[in-house]
């Protein structure tokens, strides 16, 4: 295990940490929670050996070893594939000591790394490789593709999958999500949930917190303050003491009436009954979760737009794409004030096409975009971030949209985008990913549109200003069109969903989680080979193609058990997690008269957890196995 005793660590004269204390044990999954600049990355660098401490007593098993994610990533000439099995040093140096034994036909070397090889399980460490690579979205022709033809956004995915191919004892993951899709982001949790080794997670996306993490670690005021279960239980709990204040039921009771207002005005109205019902739904929410972020720096609101014509914007059998190559087909699409979509669809097929022909990036290739006069569009993509003039401070940049108004009420309006003080006046060149972002989304909100267009907009934002968004966007009167991978915004924010896939654009419907089970069949799907003109359609070969088949069929049948069997045991226990994490979201089971019950409860969710776990992996495992015997069985009656 991994204990700090009553550490301190500074940066330069500051104390981040001091006197901080708390335990880590094997196999635990803990989320590293706190405000920026509290000391997250730096407790990082002193578990990755980075950092020393200047007090206190740091603990932690000399033969474990750390796996953490790469920064940067060297333009190489070498292949995706080869750059991810360089995370495996062991393998790595075996593959290319075998090469050099095959170059020298050096029979007795061969087998030595043979066996070094069987010993370590290094036979499948190439397959998982090309898992790890397909799970967070690169194709087969994108494996072999050289390292420095791939984007800096692909390249941290590279550096990703390089840090989880080897099964390390304890794994340091800072902000994974934020350069995947969604798609991948329901990968990477499945993967996590199913590590057998010790997790520390930074991480800003709340929902994939919940997923992951049996512990949350929140440093505040110096200290490492130890919370059991998952983001959201830490919520309520650090809630249950803030909520004491009366301040804080002060602000909550405004955010309410303002909820409140929305839903008696359009509940009965049939056109709003779906806008009205996820208002419902936040209030629900809201009401929990609020008192966590009383004390947030950030407090800002979209203003009522200066008009709102309706439609705002309709798009009649759009077509789009880039040059000759269409990308999306016979769009139809009608933006009112209140319309609140949110876009689903795999990596690459097409939603930030279709939010840029939306912003008026791309001109239609075919078919109609009326555009109402009242059309005032607020554009959010991380470009934009790129965009800002590096030698201008943020009072700057929102003065060159409105010159005529006084820098005092311009400090005042990024105030509350927690540009404070000076830091309002100082150039941008030096600012943080997050703190360019706050101020791209500031400009936006100055402008009062009435068509918001957000392309992964919570990218860089830490928990407090995401919430803080989330609020501000529940409170926007016009439409807004959305794409992110982070869950609670688009639960929180979207009434209806649309599908972008194979160059159309449908509608999905309004459950998010739905998309999750389309995503699992389009993959088995997509898994499976079209069928080919062949001799095997001649009549003897197709009588000869069922006897393999009926072969096949008996061969998998003990597979098939094994999986119907696993599958039973996962529903068990992960009905029996979900019943007791249903009893430990209830806040009277934290008084102390309730101590013993809610020790069990624990005692029973640390036993279940890891039996869910080995379940969940093995059910993984028989199910590769499943799906690899069944490619190689249509491989052969190809051939």
């Amino acid at each position: 295990m991994i204990q700090l005793s009553d550490i301190e660590l500074l940066r330069g004269t500051k104390s981040l940490l001091k006197n901080a204390s708390a335990t880590l044990f094997p196999e635990h999954k803990v989320g590293l929670v706190g405000a920026n600049g509290c000391g997250k990355s730096s407790l990082f660098a002193l578990l990755k050996g980075e950092l020393t401490l200047d007090a206190g007593e740091f603990l932690i098993p000399k033969d474990w070893s750390i796996a953490s994610v790469k920064q940067e990533t060297p333009a190489l000439d070498i292949s995706a594939l080869d750059y991810v099995l360089q995370g495996h040093p062991e393998y790595y140096q075996c593959r290319v000591a075998l090469q050099q034994a095959e170059q020298a036909q050096d029979g007795a070397k061969q087998a030595q790394v043979h066996q070094q090889l069987e010993l370590m399980k290094g036979y499948s460490i190439e397959a998982k490789a090309g898992e790890l690579l397909h799970g967070l979205g690169f194709s087969n022709e994108q494996i072999s593709h050289p390292v420095s033809a791939f984007s800096g956004g692909w390249r941290m995915r590279l550096n990703l999958a390089q840090a989880l191919i080897r099964d390390a004892d304890l794994l340091l993951l800072d902000e994974p999500t934020n350069h995947l899709d969604l798609d991948a982001v329901y990968w990477l949790e499945r993967f996590l949930r199913a590590y057998t080794g010790t997790l520390v997670l930074i991480s800003h996306d709340r929902e994939f917190l919940d997923a992951v993490v049996d512990q949350i670690w929140h440093i505040e005021q110096q200290k490492i303050n130890v919370y059991k279960g998952h983001y959201s239980q830490f919520e309520r709990q650090k809630a249950e003491r803030m909520a004491q204040h009366q301040a804080l039921f002060e602000k909550q009771q405004e955010q309410i009436a303002h909820l409140e207002k929305f839903i008696t005005r359009f509940k009965a109205k049939a056109s709003k009954a779906k806008q009205a019902q996820s208002r419902v739904k936040a209030l629900e929410r809201m009401e929990k979760l609020a008192p966590a972020h009383a004390d947030s720096p950030f407090d800002f609101e979209f203003a009522e737009p200066t008009a709102l014509p309706n439609p705002l914007m309709t798009l009649d059998g759009a077509q789009a794409g880039y040059g000759d190559v269409t990308v999306l087909n016979k769009i139809k699409l009608n933006l009112v004030p209140g319309s609140r979509i949110a876009l689903l669809g795999r990596n690459g097929a097409g939603k930030s096409t279709l939010i840029k022909l939306l912003a008026g990036e791309l001109s239609p290739q075919a078919g109609d975009v009326f555009t109402h006069q009242g059309l005032r569009i607020g554009y959010f993509a991380q470009h934009q971030l790129e965009s800002l003039d590096l030698s201008a401070s943020a009072v700057t940049h929102i003065q060159r949209l409105d010159p005529k108004a006084s820098e005092q009420s311009l400090r005042d309006f990024l105030g509350g985008f927690a540009f404070n003080g000076d830091r309002a006046l100082e150039p941008v060149a030096p600012f943080s990913g997050g703190e360019k972002a706050r101020l791209v989304l500031a400009m936006l909100v100055y402008q009062k549109p009435n068509l918001l267009l957000l392309d992964e907009p919570t990218n860089h934002l830490d928990l407090e200003m995401r919430h803080a968004l989330v609020m501000a966007l529940q409170g926007f009167e016009g439409a807004m069109v959305t794409v992110s991978h982070d869950r609670h915004m688009l639960k929180n924010t979207a009434d209806e969903y649309y599908l972008v896939d194979n160059g159309e654009v449908t509608q999905f419907g309004y459950d998010l989680d739905a998309y999750y089970q389309w995503l699992l069949n389009a993959n088995k799907e997509a898994s499976k080979k079209p069928e080919t003109e062949t001799k095997a359609h001649s009549s003897s070969n197709r009588k000869e193609q069922k006897r393999l088949e009926a072969e096949f069929r008996k061969s998998v049948q003990p597979l098939k058990k094994e999986i119907e069997k696993l599958e039973k045991s996962l529903d068990k226990y992960s009905d029996q997690l979900s019943t007791i994490e249903q009893q430990l979201a209830n806040n009277d089971l934290y008084q102390e008269e309730n101590k013993a019950q809610l020790t069990e409860l624990l005692a029973q969710q640390a036993k279940i957890t890891p039996l869910l776990n080995d379940v969940e992996e093995s059910l993984l495992l028989a199910l590769e196995e499943l799906e690899e015997k069944q490619t190689s069985f249509e491989q052969s009656l190809e051939l």
